[in-house]
């Protein structure tokens, strides 16, 4: 967290992670999910956990709406290929580009819905691709978008979470989605 912190400007957004954490009681109850909230909130304790928690759901930039996963909802979202729900989901977005994750799915392509340029840069630790490499996308003032991977040493990120959770069902999950960069891992 300190070193997310140095990087401010940053603007940051709160996503479902963030939500669970802060409330538990509205986490689905599953098998990785309330385990996990748990060593979250002791790793994090109760002040940044309720700060992670007020994180703005949406925050606009310019021509460029930033959220979690869409503009109704941190749990509903955007995939490579339209879905039938897409129009439900863009339907109060005015702006031109839209920069959301929650799928863990780097992309880009314009929604037939308005013309919507939907832009998913994936993930720096957890991408569900099948590519281990940290993914992320820099969005330029001016509207050029740029898709970029970097290698990182997922084995060892593996590793880490196996050895201060041992033995923790959720951090064994979490460890294999590490190493194989898909979220049925």
């Amino acid at each position: 967290m300190e070193r997310l912190q140095a990087l401010a400007p940053a603007v940051w957004i709160r996503g479902n992670g963030e939500r669970w954490t802060a409330h538990p009681g509205d986490a689905p109850d599953n098998p990785v999910v309330p385990d996990a909230i748990s060593a979250c909130r002791e790793a994090l304790g109760a002040g940044l956990v309720a700060e992670l928690g007020a994180l703005p759901e949406s925050v606009v930039e310019g021509e460029t709406r930033f959220v979690h996963a869409s503009p109704v909802s941190d749990l509903r979202s955007f995939f490579p290929e339209p879905a039938d729900d897409e129009a439900e989901l863009l339907a109060d977005v005015v702006e031109p580009r839209l920069v959301f994750g929650h799928t863990h799915l780097p992309f880009r392509r314009v929604s037939a819905f308005g013309g919507t340029e939907l832009v998913n840069p994936g993930s720096v630790g957890l991408p569900f691709d099948g590519d281990p490499r940290a993914a992320y996308a820099l969005v330029a003032a001016d509207a050029q978008v740029e898709h970029r991977r970097v290698a990182y040493d997922n084995g060892a990120a593996a590793a880490r979470m196996r050895e201060r959770w041992p033995g923790a069902g959720w951090a064994e999950t979490v460890a294999r989605r590490i190493e194989q960069a898909r979220a049925d891992a």
